[in-house]
């Protein structure tokens, strides 16, 4: 079985980090626009959407990122397996964009919408497989040894 500790998954959150950073500096350069620069001047529904997308996007970025400095303080050996495993270390629940609302936002809000949905399905993914990794589930590696395989090219490739 893989160890938690591998040179792939602290890649993997190093690299998740810095995307996590990055889009976190364009929603607060995109938000920080004003009404008009947004195109939204005169719409005042979309201009409440907007604020409540915000929201949305900055909730899911801060939730994200204290997921990968938890992880990454973790792998600096800064914190313990059990403290990393502690509840209150977990990704926290983020409520979902209603598509429809969106739909009617300006595109360069709608991509930060769905880049930051995808960032934190992405991470919600990552910390089930690292939570079956360290309860030993060998039945999930033996369901998906591509996936291992990919795993161990890609480690050797970045080390």
């Amino acid at each position: 079985m893989e160890s938690i500790q591998s040179p792939f998954t602290a890649k993997l959150v190093e690299s998740l980090y810095v995307e996590a950073m990055v889009l976190a500096d364009e929603a607060r350069s995109y938000f920080e626009l004003t009404v008009e620069q947004q195109g939204v001047a005169d719409q005042d529904e979309i201009r409440i959407d907007m604020s409540c997308e915000s929201l949305r996007v900055t909730t899911r970025l801060m939730h994200s990122i204290a997921w990968l400095l938890n992880q990454k303080a973790f792998f600096a050996g800064e914190l313990s397996e059990h403290q990393l495993r502690s509840r209150s270390r977990s990704l926290g629940k983020c409520s979902s964009s209603d598509p429809f609302v969106v739909a009617r936002l300006p595109a360069e809000a709608q991509r930060l919408v769905y880049e930051t949905q995808h960032l934190l399905d992405r991470l919600v993914r990552l910390e089930r497989s690292l939570e079956a990794d360290r309860l030993g589930f060998a039945e999930i590696q033996a369901m998906h040894p591509m996936v291992h395989q990919m795993q161990a090219r890609l480690a050797s490739e970045l080390a």
